[in-house]
């Protein structure tokens, strides 16, 4: 799933002629590899930190910051150059790495290894444990967090048997869901065709 900065999240539209850095296959190709290391650094952050909570770990200067550079990316994937693509890019990583050592210096935990989440589509985020012992292990800090053990998940899959049986069926079969565990200031903002401190109506 292409994202955009996290992309946790990332907003992704179709390609077309306002995306001059994709007018061609190499163009596509030369933004894309840009914009896949910022996604994987999105990855990898949330897997060490949970979904969408590195952002809350931070002051509210520099989430600040990190959601302007988010809406930065944004704007040139959906209208930039190349070079804006490949610019806005970089400094989504370097804005993730800053928010990672930013949340150690402040002493914050990041998330136990014996702790796996997932976003689901209604902006809440569901923690997977072992056990119940394990479930201690969760943390929520400003989210809203459902824990589930894997006997849990069991009895769940149990009772909608329809899940199961279509990853049987199609081997490989994915369920996807739009990732969302707190509201996110960008998904207010329609599109990102105008400056960044442009007045909201003009």
């Amino acid at each position: 799933m292409a994202k955009t900065a996290m992309l946790g999240d990332t907003a992704v539209r179709p390609l077309g002629s306002e995306r001059s850095w994709a007018r061609t296959h190499g163009t596509y190709l030369s933004g894309r590899s840009y914009i896949d290391g910022a996604d994987e650094t999105a990855a990898e952050m949330e897997a060490k930190w949970g979904c969408d909570r590195l952002r809350l770990l931070v002051s509210p200067d520099m989430r600040e910051k990190f959601d302007r550079q988010r809406y930065l990316l944004n704007q040139a994937i959906w209208h930039g150059e190349l070079e804006e693509v490949r610019r806005e890019a970089g400094r989504m990583v370097n804005a993730w790495l800053a928010l990672d050592r930013a949340a150690v210096a402040a002493g914050k935990q990041p998330l136990a290894p014996e702790v796996w989440e997932v976003p689901l589509e209604d902006g809440t985020v569901a923690a997977i444990v072992q056990d119940h012992a394990q479930a201690r292990a969760v943390v929520a800090e400003g989210r809203a967090v459902s824990v589930f053990t894997i006997e849990e998940i069991g009895r769940l899959l149990s009772n909608y048997p329809d899940i199961a049986k279509a990853k049987l069926v199609f081997p490989g079969a994915t369920i996807t869901a739009v990732r969302r565990s707190v509201d996110d200031p960008l998904a207010a903002v329609q599109d990102t065709d105008e400056p960044l401190d442009q007045p909201i109506g003009f």
